[in-house]
C-alpha cells in the first residue's frame, strides 16, 4: 500500500547565541483534547518490579548527543530522578508492570503524544529494563508496550525544543513531547544498549520524517522564528 506523506511545520523561538537551550524542568503544557487513542495490550508476565531510586547529576560527556543540539541552560548538569510520578502509589501502572513482567523502571512521567491527526494527547510515558509503555492517565489504561529492542533511533531537531521522535521500523513510530527530553533520551540510550547488546542510534535534523500510522508518513519540519515564543507545532 502506497505511503501517504503530510508536512507539519513545528516552530521554534530564536534561541540567544550566548545562553545554550535545551528543554526546562517543571514547565507544563496544555492538553487540548480528551478523546482516547487505540487500545494495544498484550504479553503476559509475572514478578516483582524494582523502581530506580533518584539518580545523580548527569555531565556533559554522559549524554549522547553534545555538541550537535542548542541546548537550554537549564539542562546543564541537572540531576535524573527517573520517577517522576511515583509509580508505586499508582495501583494501576504497577498491576501493568506487573503482568508484563517487567523488573525496573528507569523513567516515568507525563509528556504530550502527537496523534496522526496532529492532536495532543496527555500520557505516561514509562520506560523500564525491557519495554517502553505508553499509557492514558484519565483512562488508566495501557496505550502500547514497545520492547526496546524494536526500537531503531531517535530523532531530533537541532533547535531548542521539547519534542522527539522514536522510530520503531516493525510497527509505527510515536512523536512526543516533554520537558524532560534529555533524560529521556539518555535514559533510552543506557537502556537499548543493556538490554539489546547495540547503541540506539539519536540523529539530528531539522526535517525528518516519522510514520505517524503503520501506513501513514508525516514530515516534520523544525525552523527558528524570530521574536517568537512559542515551541508548538502547527499543521
Amino acid at each position: 500500500m502506497e505511503r501517504f506523506k503530510v508536512s507539519r511545520r513545528v516552530q521554534v523561538a530564536e534561541s540567544k547565541p550566548d545562553i545554550p537551550k535545551y528543554d526546562v524542568a517543571d514547565e507544563e503544557e496544555e492538553d487540548p483534547s480528551d478523546a482516547l487513542d487505540g487500545q494495544n495490550d498484550d504479553g503476559e508476565g509475572s514478578g516483582r518490579t524494582r523502581i530506580r531510586p533518584s539518580g545523580g547529576n548527569v555531565t556533559e560527556d554522559q549524554e549522547p548527543f553534545m555538541g550537535v543540539k542548542v541546548r537550554r541552560k537549564a539542562s546543564f548538569r541537572r540531576e535524573y530522578r527517573g520517577d517522576y510520578i511515583d509509580v508505586r502509589s499508582n495501583p494501576y501502572l504497577m498491576k501493568v508492570l506487573q503482568k508484563q513482567g517487567d523488573k525496573e523502571v528507569l523513567f516515568a512521567d507525563k509528556v504530550l503524544k502527537f496523534t496522526a491527526s496532529g492532536k495532543m494527547k496527555r500520557r505516561i510515558l514509562m520506560i523500564t529494563d525491557f519495554a517502553i509503555y505508553i499509557v492514558d492517565p484519565v483512562a488508566d489504561a495501557l496505550k502500547r508496550r514497545i520492547a526496546l529492542a524494536a526500537v531503531e533511533k531517535m530523532c531530533l531537531s537541532e533547535l531548542s525544543d521539547n519534542f522527539f521522535a522514536i522510530i520503531i521500523p516493525t510497527e509505527y513510530d510515536v512523536l512526543m513531547a516533554s520537558t524532560r527530553k534529555t533524560e529521556i533520551v539518555t535514559v533510552l540510550v543506557e537502556a537499548t544498549k543493556s538490554a539489546s547488546d547495540y547503541e540506539l542510534n539519536v540523529c539530528f535534523a531539522n526535517s525528518f520524517e516519522y510514520n505517524a500510522t503503520a501506513e501513514f508518513v508525516k514530515e516534520v519540519q523544525f525552523e527558528e522564528v524570530e521574536g517568537s515564543a512559542q515551541h508548538s507545532p502547527t499543521l
